[in-house]
Formats: structure tokens, C-alpha cells, sequence
């Protein structure tokens, strides 16, 4: 994994709402085939650096290139055809209350492809199923899903396009421990299975454990420390070391060895 080519490339990216400066000068490589977990205090701006990264913010200054292309710089046509090559799930699924789940999965492909309807049908229903939900809730709305049913919706529409990079914001917050395991496990499959890069922000010491390759810390504004569990367990920082030390990253690991035991 360390020789593998970065498939993103963040450097001296400021960002700032008002007085409020987010980011400043942070650089951050992401690996092709990796999952990377992005984690930090509230306020670091995790969810801030995915949406820059996937255009949905415009940086102050600073540059974002993804396979190689600007982010900021590509013409319109470009970006589209870039676009096609990541999806993302937001926080809770962020799906549409209107359509079923089903259409929600459609909607990336009648934005980016001219597919036949039945086609399209098919290739929706196909990606529901990958992510584990179950014939009967292709048909379902939003509203008459679980937050963990939701949240696998959201999944399966971020995969829609058939994408390289998949980007996820929080995938198992609110989830109990066992459905957040589930989403662990359906993600670690997702990436193996189709080839995928990650980019995961998350809050979640158990995610950290069980599926990320490497962690990236954001705080003081800049990506302060990336390296994988192990590595960043002996950084000498003092949010660094509270929260990959304290009681709940304790537990994680606890949990993580009595799962190896045979």
C-alpha cells in the first residue's frame, strides 16, 4: 500500500467562512485502493475538506487534483466526466423524501447516462442488493426506512456510476453497535470487491480499527498527523494521544484483539 500512486493530492489548501478560518495550508495524499479515515475535533473541518474535494466548496486558496485534474480549473464539460468517477454518501444517506429507493439509486444515472429505462431499472436494483437490502425495500421511501436501511440506500447510490473513489461522511453515526459493524464489514467488502478507494470521515474508533489502512488527524488546521492505527498511537500530541489512547479507543482495541482470537 505505500508504493500505491495517490489518487488525491490536497496542498497548501486554506479555507475560511468569514473571520472563521477552517483550513490553513493543509496538504493531504490519498492512495490508490486505500481506505483513509479522517477523523479530528469537532470544528476541524472533515466534512469541509470532502466537499472541497469533491467541488462542492471552492478553497480560498490552495490546490485539489483528483486523477491527476484540477478540481477548481477543469472546464464544465471536464469536471462532469470527472465527476462520474467518485460518488458520495452524506450524512444519514441524504436521500431524495420523494423517491423510492430504487429511483434515488436512478437519479445519479439519469443525471450522468442515457440508459434505457429497463436498463437503468436493472442496474439500480442491482447496486440495492450489493449494499445487503432486501427486494421489498426497493420500493420503499426514505421515510418508511431504518437509519441503518437509509443509510445503505446512500451507499448504493454513491456506487451507482460504477466510481473509483467513493467518499463517506460519518456512514455509521447513529447506528447501534452491531449495524455499525455490519456497515464496517459492507464497506470493507464494497472496497475489496469493486476496487475502491475510501475516503471516510468519521467519528467512529471501532471504524478506525476494523477498516482503515490509514488515518489522517485534522487539527490546528492542517492534517497534523497520517499514518496508519499503530504509527499514530505514538504521536505526541495531546489531542492525538487522548483520543487514540482514551477509554473508548481502549475499548476498540480490546475488541478488535478478542475478535482475533481464534
Amino acid at each position: 500500500m505505500s508504493d500505491a500512486e495517490p489518487i488525491i493530492k490536497v496542498r497548501g489548501l486554506t479555507k475560511g467562512f468569514g473571520s472563521h478560518l477552517v483550513h490553513k495550508g493543509l496538504d493531504l495524499d490519498v492512495r490508490r485502493g486505500e481506505i483513509i479515515g479522517i477523523v479530528g475535533g469537532s470544528g476541524t473541518g472533515k466534512s469541509v475538506l470532502l466537499q472541497q474535494i469533491v467541488g462542492l466548496l471552492k478553497p480560498d486558496s490552495g490546490s485539489i487534483e483528483v486523477f491527476g485534474q484540477s478540481v477548481q480549473g477543469t472546464p464544465p464539460e471536464q469536471y462532469k466526466q470527472l465527476r462520474r468517477r467518485w460518488g458520495v454518501m452524506f450524512q444519514d444517506g441524504a436521500l431524495f423524501s420523494s423517491l423510492t429507493v430504487r429511483q434515488n439509486v436512478e437519479a445519479p444515472m439519469r443525471e450522468q447516462l442515457d440508459l434505457p429505462n429497463a436498463l437503468r431499472e436493472t442496474l439500480a436494483g442491482i447496486k440495492v442488493r450489493m449494499v445487503g437490502l432486501e427486494e421489498v425495500a426497493h420500493s420503499k421511501f426514505p421515510s418508511e426506512l431504518s437509519g441503518g436501511m437509509r443509510k445503505r440506500a446512500g451507499f448504493a447510490r454513491a456506487i451507482a456510476l460504477d466510481p473509483e473513489i467513493v467518499f463517506l461522511d460519518e456512514p455509521t453515526a447513529g447506528l447501534d453497535p452491531i449495524g455499525a459493524a455490519a456497515f464496517d464489514t459492507l464497506i470493507r467488502k464494497l472496497q475489496t470487491t469493486l476496487g475502491l478507494t475510501v475516503f471516510l470521515v468519521t467519528h467512529d474508533l471501532d471504524s478506525l480499527h476494523a477498516i482503515c489502512d490509514r488515518i489522517a488527524v485534522l487539527a490546528e488546521k492542517k492534517v497534523l498527523a497520517v499514518g496508519t492505527m499503530a504509527e499514530l498511537m505514538e504521536v505526541d500530541h495531546p489531542w492525538v494521544h487522548e483520543y487514540f489512547h482514551g477509554p473508548r479507543a481502549r475499548a476498540a482495541l480490546k475488541t478488535e484483539q478478542d475478535e482475533k482470537v481464534p
